[in-house]
């Protein structure tokens, strides 16, 4: 475990629960690489950025039973986590949203680079998620 990569995700977190969208993009590198649970690769801040504000849009989250783990040297971090939330507006693609709320279990892997996070992966069940939401 590393300290610095530890506290760092905690920060990202901590941040994303309280809505603190400067503080969460900040912790990232200008050149992010965002690998959006089966879907696209997306690199940049700018791009994570319009990522978030859709995913502000049309849902409300908080994560919680989280556990974090990094490498020794402090480069890669992993995550595992529940998310608990509410489908606020329908996303494109998806079943219909009216406020159904969901518990989903999920995880997401760092790498980690100058005290920052230079890529993120997550991952959860969208089958799941989908049922929950009544798709």
């Amino acid at each position: 475990m590393n300290p610095a990569s530890q506290a760092l995700i905690e920060n990202y977190y901590a941040a994303f629960n309280a809505g603190d969208m400067d503080t969460f993009l900040g912790l990232l590198t200008d050149d992010v690489v965002h690998d959006i649970n089966q879907g696209e690769r997306q690199v940049g801040r700018a791009a994570f950025r319009e990522f978030m504000n859709r995913m502000n849009r049309n849902y409300k989250e908080q994560l919680v039973d989280m556990v974090i783990m990094s490498s020794e040297d402090g480069s890669r971090a992993a995550a595992e986590f529940v998310v608990l939330g509410e489908y606020l507006v329908t996303d494109e693609g998806l079943p219909e949203a009216n406020g159904q709320k969901y518990r989903l279990p999920a995880g997401a892997f760092f790498d980690i680079r100058d005290g920052k996070v230079a890529r993120i992966t997550n991952y959860y069940n969208l089958n799941d998620w989908i049922a929950q939401v009544g798709g």
